[in-house]
Protein backbone atom coordinates (compact mmCIF):
# COMPACT_ATOMS: atom_id res chain seq x y z
CA UNK A 1 0.00 0.00 0.00
CA UNK A 2 1.22 3.55 -0.85
CA UNK A 3 1.48 6.43 1.50
CA UNK A 4 0.68 9.62 0.11
CA UNK A 5 1.65 12.84 1.64
CA UNK A 6 0.82 16.33 1.08
CA UNK A 7 4.28 18.96 1.94
CA UNK A 8 2.54 20.02 4.97
CA UNK A 9 2.49 16.49 6.44
CA UNK A 10 6.09 15.50 5.15
CA UNK A 11 7.41 18.74 7.19
CA UNK A 12 5.19 17.32 10.04
CA UNK A 13 6.50 14.47 9.60
CA UNK A 14 10.31 15.17 9.26
CA UNK A 15 10.74 18.78 9.94
CA UNK A 16 11.12 21.65 7.69
CA UNK A 17 14.23 21.30 4.87
CA UNK A 18 15.89 22.95 2.68
CA UNK A 19 14.16 23.03 -1.02
CA UNK A 20 12.57 26.42 -1.28
CA UNK A 21 11.04 25.90 -5.36
CA UNK A 22 10.45 22.74 -7.31
CA UNK A 23 8.70 23.64 -11.00
CA UNK A 24 7.84 20.71 -13.54
CA UNK A 25 8.02 23.03 -16.94
CA UNK A 26 6.50 20.93 -19.53
CA UNK A 27 6.80 21.14 -23.53
CA UNK A 28 4.29 18.73 -24.89
CA UNK A 29 4.83 19.65 -29.21
CA UNK A 30 8.55 18.81 -28.55
CA UNK A 31 8.21 15.94 -25.87
CA UNK A 32 10.62 18.27 -23.75
CA UNK A 33 10.29 18.48 -19.75
CA UNK A 34 12.45 21.25 -17.87
CA UNK A 35 12.47 20.72 -14.40
CA UNK A 36 14.10 23.83 -11.75
CA UNK A 37 14.48 23.26 -8.05
CA UNK A 38 15.65 26.35 -5.95
CA UNK A 39 18.05 24.98 -3.36
CA UNK A 40 19.06 26.87 0.33
CA UNK A 41 22.61 26.34 -0.30
CA UNK A 42 24.96 26.42 -3.20
CA UNK A 43 26.86 23.69 -2.02
CA UNK A 44 23.77 21.21 -2.13
CA UNK A 45 23.28 22.08 -5.38
CA UNK A 46 26.41 21.83 -6.29
CA UNK A 47 26.50 17.92 -4.68
CA UNK A 48 23.31 17.38 -6.31
CA UNK A 49 24.65 18.30 -9.73
CA UNK A 50 27.08 16.22 -9.97
CA UNK A 51 25.37 13.17 -8.28
CA UNK A 52 22.16 13.83 -10.98
CA UNK A 53 25.13 13.63 -14.05
CA UNK A 54 26.35 10.59 -12.55
CA UNK A 55 23.22 8.68 -12.27
CA UNK A 56 21.79 9.75 -15.81
CA UNK A 57 18.25 8.06 -16.23
CA UNK A 58 16.06 10.62 -18.06
CA UNK A 59 18.25 13.54 -16.87
CA UNK A 60 19.46 15.21 -20.27
CA UNK A 61 21.38 17.97 -18.98
CA UNK A 62 21.90 19.36 -15.79
CA UNK A 63 23.29 22.38 -14.57
CA UNK A 64 23.41 25.09 -11.81
CA UNK A 65 22.75 28.78 -11.50
CA UNK A 66 23.96 30.04 -7.81
CA UNK A 67 21.80 27.82 -5.46
CA UNK A 68 19.11 26.87 -8.49
CA UNK A 69 19.29 23.59 -10.45
CA UNK A 70 18.17 23.54 -14.04
CA UNK A 71 17.31 19.76 -15.21
CA UNK A 72 16.12 19.02 -18.61
CA UNK A 73 14.50 15.82 -18.76
CA UNK A 74 12.89 13.19 -21.48
CA UNK A 75 9.57 11.81 -20.94
CA UNK A 76 9.32 7.79 -20.40
CA UNK A 77 11.60 5.59 -17.96
CA UNK A 78 15.18 4.88 -18.19
CA UNK A 79 17.59 2.91 -16.09
CA UNK A 80 19.60 4.79 -13.27
CA UNK A 81 23.46 3.71 -13.19
CA UNK A 82 24.78 5.17 -9.58
CA UNK A 83 28.25 3.18 -11.00
CA UNK A 84 30.64 1.78 -8.34
CA UNK A 85 30.96 4.79 -6.39
CA UNK A 86 27.91 5.17 -5.10
CA UNK A 87 28.17 2.55 -2.23
CA UNK A 88 30.90 4.96 -0.99
CA UNK A 89 29.47 8.31 -2.10
CA UNK A 90 25.68 7.89 -2.32
CA UNK A 91 24.04 9.15 -5.36
CA UNK A 92 20.13 10.67 -7.21
CA UNK A 93 18.08 10.59 -9.88
CA UNK A 94 15.25 10.64 -11.77
CA UNK A 95 14.41 7.04 -13.63
CA UNK A 96 10.90 8.05 -14.83
CA UNK A 97 8.92 11.44 -15.87
CA UNK A 98 5.46 11.27 -16.82
CA UNK A 99 2.53 13.47 -17.93
CA UNK A 100 -1.05 12.57 -16.07
CA UNK A 101 -3.56 15.16 -16.91
CA UNK A 102 -2.47 18.76 -15.74
CA UNK A 103 0.17 16.98 -13.16
CA UNK A 104 3.38 16.01 -13.94
CA UNK A 105 4.73 12.14 -12.07
CA UNK A 106 8.56 12.27 -11.41
CA UNK A 107 10.27 8.89 -9.71
CA UNK A 108 13.30 9.87 -7.58
CA UNK A 109 15.96 7.34 -5.99
CA UNK A 110 18.19 8.29 -3.71
CA UNK A 111 20.94 6.52 -1.76
CA UNK A 112 22.30 7.17 1.75
CA UNK A 113 22.28 11.19 2.40
CA UNK A 114 20.69 11.62 -1.10
CA UNK A 115 17.61 9.55 0.20
CA UNK A 116 17.05 12.12 2.57
CA UNK A 117 16.85 14.52 -0.39
CA UNK A 118 14.15 13.00 -2.34
CA UNK A 119 12.39 11.77 0.82
CA UNK A 120 11.65 14.70 2.99
CA UNK A 121 13.52 17.72 1.49
CA UNK A 122 11.74 17.67 -2.14
CA UNK A 123 8.49 16.47 -1.03
CA UNK A 124 8.38 19.32 1.73
CA UNK A 125 8.64 22.07 -0.90
CA UNK A 126 5.31 24.56 -1.52
CA UNK A 127 5.11 24.00 -5.16
CA UNK A 128 4.96 19.55 -4.70
CA UNK A 129 0.64 18.40 -4.89
CA UNK A 130 2.16 15.41 -2.81
CA UNK A 131 4.47 12.71 -2.48
CA UNK A 132 3.88 8.51 -2.92
CA UNK A 133 5.94 6.64 -0.80
CA UNK A 134 6.47 2.66 -1.27
CA UNK A 135 5.57 0.27 1.94
CA UNK A 136 9.23 -0.56 2.37
CA UNK A 137 10.31 3.16 2.41
CA UNK A 138 13.46 3.92 4.18
CA UNK A 139 15.85 7.09 4.42
CA UNK A 140 18.99 7.77 5.57
CA UNK A 141 22.27 5.80 6.56
CA UNK A 142 23.01 2.98 3.88
CA UNK A 143 19.42 2.75 2.76
CA UNK A 144 18.34 3.10 -0.87
CA UNK A 145 14.95 5.12 -1.08
CA UNK A 146 12.52 5.59 -3.84
CA UNK A 147 9.25 8.15 -4.26
CA UNK A 148 6.60 9.47 -6.95
CA UNK A 149 6.77 13.01 -6.66
CA UNK A 150 3.66 14.65 -8.08
CA UNK A 151 3.92 18.31 -9.16
CA UNK A 152 1.65 20.65 -11.50
CA UNK A 153 2.06 20.77 -15.18
CA UNK A 154 3.80 24.47 -16.09
CA UNK A 155 4.27 25.88 -19.27
CA UNK A 156 6.88 28.20 -20.04
CA UNK A 157 5.22 31.24 -21.55
CA UNK A 158 7.68 34.51 -22.58
CA UNK A 159 5.85 37.97 -23.01
CA UNK A 160 8.21 40.03 -25.38
CA UNK A 161 7.57 44.28 -24.95
CA UNK A 162 9.12 47.32 -26.75
CA UNK A 163 8.16 51.08 -27.23
CA UNK A 164 6.56 51.50 -23.95
CA UNK A 165 8.73 54.33 -23.23
CA UNK A 166 9.42 57.78 -24.91
CA UNK A 167 12.29 59.99 -25.51
CA UNK A 168 11.36 62.30 -22.37
CA UNK A 169 9.88 59.27 -20.06
CA UNK A 170 10.03 55.34 -19.04
CA UNK A 171 12.03 52.71 -19.75
CA UNK A 172 10.37 49.01 -21.14
CA UNK A 173 12.95 47.23 -18.83
CA UNK A 174 11.69 48.92 -15.94
CA UNK A 175 7.94 48.73 -16.86
CA UNK A 176 8.53 44.96 -17.58
CA UNK A 177 10.35 43.96 -14.80
CA UNK A 178 7.82 45.39 -12.44
CA UNK A 179 4.60 43.62 -14.03
CA UNK A 180 6.98 40.64 -13.55
CA UNK A 181 7.18 40.98 -10.36
CA UNK A 182 3.60 42.01 -9.49
CA UNK A 183 1.47 39.31 -11.77
CA UNK A 184 -0.42 37.25 -9.58
CA UNK A 185 -0.38 34.56 -12.10
CA UNK A 186 2.38 32.09 -13.24
CA UNK A 187 6.41 31.96 -11.24
CA UNK A 188 8.07 35.05 -12.30
CA UNK A 189 11.13 33.21 -13.77
CA UNK A 190 13.25 35.79 -16.00
CA UNK A 191 13.94 39.14 -17.41
CA UNK A 192 16.00 39.74 -19.82
CA UNK A 193 16.92 43.26 -21.65
CA UNK A 194 17.82 42.53 -24.69
CA UNK A 195 19.95 45.28 -26.95
CA UNK A 196 18.97 45.48 -30.52
CA UNK A 197 20.22 47.71 -33.53
CA UNK A 198 21.37 51.01 -31.79
CA UNK A 199 21.45 52.90 -35.08
CA UNK A 200 17.78 52.48 -35.39
CA UNK A 201 16.04 55.55 -36.44
CA UNK A 202 13.18 55.20 -34.36
CA UNK A 203 14.81 54.48 -30.99
CA UNK A 204 13.99 56.19 -27.99
CA UNK A 205 17.67 56.22 -26.11
CA UNK A 206 19.57 52.98 -26.13
CA UNK A 207 17.19 50.82 -28.33
CA UNK A 208 16.65 48.05 -25.95
CA UNK A 209 13.30 45.62 -25.97
CA UNK A 210 12.70 43.13 -23.03
CA UNK A 211 11.29 39.60 -22.69
CA UNK A 212 10.38 38.39 -19.55
CA UNK A 213 9.29 34.05 -18.84
CA UNK A 214 6.54 32.68 -16.57
CA UNK A 215 6.05 29.18 -15.61
CA UNK A 216 2.01 29.23 -15.56
CA UNK A 217 -0.51 26.65 -15.27
CA UNK A 218 -2.37 26.15 -18.54
CA UNK A 219 -5.53 27.37 -17.26
CA UNK A 220 -4.06 30.54 -16.47
CA UNK A 221 -2.62 31.44 -19.56
CA UNK A 222 -5.07 33.60 -20.60
CA UNK A 223 -5.40 35.32 -17.40
CA UNK A 224 -1.54 35.97 -17.17
CA UNK A 225 -1.79 37.60 -20.88
CA UNK A 226 -4.55 39.36 -20.53
CA UNK A 227 -3.18 41.25 -17.24
CA UNK A 228 0.08 42.07 -18.53
CA UNK A 229 -1.74 43.66 -21.35
CA UNK A 230 -3.50 45.67 -19.04
CA UNK A 231 -0.22 46.14 -17.04
CA UNK A 232 1.81 47.71 -20.35
CA UNK A 233 -1.44 49.68 -21.94
CA UNK A 234 -1.81 51.59 -18.17
CA UNK A 235 1.90 51.98 -17.59
CA UNK A 236 3.02 52.67 -21.35
CA UNK A 237 4.05 56.59 -22.49
CA UNK A 238 3.82 55.81 -25.97
CA UNK A 239 1.35 55.06 -28.69
CA UNK A 240 3.71 52.30 -30.54
CA UNK A 241 3.91 49.54 -27.18
CA UNK A 242 3.62 46.05 -28.65
CA UNK A 243 3.82 42.55 -26.49
CA UNK A 244 3.97 39.58 -28.16
CA UNK A 245 3.88 35.84 -26.81
CA UNK A 246 5.24 32.53 -27.11
CA UNK A 247 4.49 29.12 -25.52
CA UNK A 248 7.41 26.55 -25.13
CA UNK A 249 10.26 25.38 -24.06
CA UNK A 250 12.12 25.46 -27.59
CA UNK A 251 12.87 29.14 -29.40
CA UNK A 252 12.69 27.80 -33.12
CA UNK A 253 16.44 28.15 -35.05
CA UNK A 254 14.42 30.79 -37.36
CA UNK A 255 13.24 32.90 -34.43
CA UNK A 256 16.59 32.84 -32.59
CA UNK A 257 18.50 33.67 -35.68
CA UNK A 258 15.92 36.59 -36.77
CA UNK A 259 16.53 38.08 -32.65
CA UNK A 260 20.18 37.87 -32.70
CA UNK A 261 20.55 39.92 -36.67
CA UNK A 262 18.04 42.23 -35.45
CA UNK A 263 21.17 43.43 -33.01
CA UNK A 264 22.44 44.62 -36.20
CA UNK A 265 20.08 44.59 -39.61
CA UNK A 266 17.50 47.10 -39.94
CA UNK A 267 14.69 44.52 -40.33
CA UNK A 268 11.41 46.12 -41.52
CA UNK A 269 7.70 45.11 -39.59
CA UNK A 270 6.57 42.93 -42.69
CA UNK A 271 9.86 40.88 -41.95
CA UNK A 272 9.19 40.40 -38.46
CA UNK A 273 5.35 39.52 -38.64
CA UNK A 274 6.50 36.36 -41.00
CA UNK A 275 8.60 35.08 -38.92
CA UNK A 276 6.21 35.15 -35.79
CA UNK A 277 3.72 33.54 -37.86
CA UNK A 278 6.41 30.98 -38.80
CA UNK A 279 7.15 30.14 -35.40
CA UNK A 280 4.39 30.42 -33.28
CA UNK A 281 4.35 34.24 -31.86
CA UNK A 282 1.90 36.17 -31.03
CA UNK A 283 1.55 39.87 -31.75
CA UNK A 284 -0.79 42.23 -30.29
CA UNK A 285 -0.93 45.73 -30.23
CA UNK A 286 -1.02 47.65 -27.05
CA UNK A 287 -1.35 51.12 -27.64
CA UNK A 288 0.30 50.62 -31.14
CA UNK A 289 2.23 48.90 -34.12
CA UNK A 290 5.38 51.03 -33.80
CA UNK A 291 7.04 48.12 -30.86
CA UNK A 292 6.53 44.89 -33.49
CA UNK A 293 10.16 44.23 -34.21
CA UNK A 294 11.86 44.76 -30.92
CA UNK A 295 8.92 42.68 -29.43
CA UNK A 296 9.36 39.80 -31.82
CA UNK A 297 13.26 39.51 -31.50
CA UNK A 298 12.96 40.07 -27.50
CA UNK A 299 11.42 36.23 -28.00
CA UNK A 300 13.91 35.35 -30.13
CA UNK A 301 17.02 36.34 -28.06
CA UNK A 302 15.26 34.92 -24.57
CA UNK A 303 17.56 32.31 -24.34
CA UNK A 304 20.63 33.52 -25.75
CA UNK A 305 22.26 34.30 -22.28
CA UNK A 306 24.56 37.21 -21.76
CA UNK A 307 24.25 37.84 -25.31
CA UNK A 308 21.00 38.77 -25.42
CA UNK A 309 22.05 42.48 -23.83
CA UNK A 310 25.09 42.87 -26.06
CA UNK A 311 25.62 43.80 -29.60
CA UNK A 312 27.82 40.90 -32.16
CA UNK A 313 30.82 42.93 -31.73
CA UNK A 314 31.03 42.60 -27.64
CA UNK A 315 31.69 38.40 -28.74
CA UNK A 316 34.18 38.64 -31.48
Amino acid sequence: MVTILRPDEVKAKYGPMFCQGLYTIVDEKTGRVRIIEKCSAHGSAEWDVVNRRRTGGVIDKVVSEGTTIVMDVSLGEKGLNFGPASAELGGQGICACRIEGNEVRTTWYGIAGASVGVGACLPGCKDVLRTEYPDDFKMGGGHTAHVDIITPKLVRVIIGIDDTDTKEKGATWATSLAMAKSCPYGIFMEHKIIQLNPKSPTKTTNCCSTAVSFAVRVEDISKLIEYCFDYIKRNSYSEDAVMTVFQGLSIPDELREFGWSAKSIMYKVEDAEKVAADCGVQIISVTGTGGIIGAVAAIGCADLGLEAAGVPEDFE
